[in-house]
């Protein structure tokens, strides 16, 4: 059986969101590190830190709350799938809820925001979207 890395990650940041947890491990990845330091860089999530576990490695994500405790992240979707994969050209990547959300994209000049990726004229593998 295989499983989505991606979908997975995203999946346990929404459930601990839910939860009011402050923090939430996952396995990590080069993809999850670069999804994860978007998300930080564009202030939906309060830090991240790498910790080695023998060969692998764990992910801790800091979770945001806003002030009446509600989460800063109110939903993830994963877009692109391993059986149902979705590239955009840079002139068609959704904008995500009236521009208070956004994409992240896997493109040619690495794992971007969909902003970055309009503004540098490159299309990509959406990859999910968080709002």
């Amino acid at each position: 059986m295989y499983t989505d890395p991606i979908a997975d990650l995203l999946t346990r940041v929404r459930n601990a969101g839910m939860a009011r947890h402050r923090k939430v491990d996952v396995p990590s990845s080069q993809v999850k590190l670069s999804i994860v330091d978007i998300w930080k860089k564009q202030g939906f999530i309060r830090d991240f830190r790498l910790y080695r576990q023998g060969q692998k490695g764990v992910l801790r994500i800091f979770l945001k709350y806003a002030s009446k405790g509600t989460p800063v992240i109110r939903g993830v979707q994963r877009v692109s799938r391993p059986s149902r994969r979705v590239y955009m050209p840079h002139d068609r990547i959704p904008k995500v809820h009236g521009g208070m959300g956004m994409s992240v994209i896997s493109t040619s000049k690495g794992i971007v925001t969909d902003q970055m990726a309009r503004d540098n004229r490159v299309g990509g593998e959406i990859l999910c979207t968080i709002w």
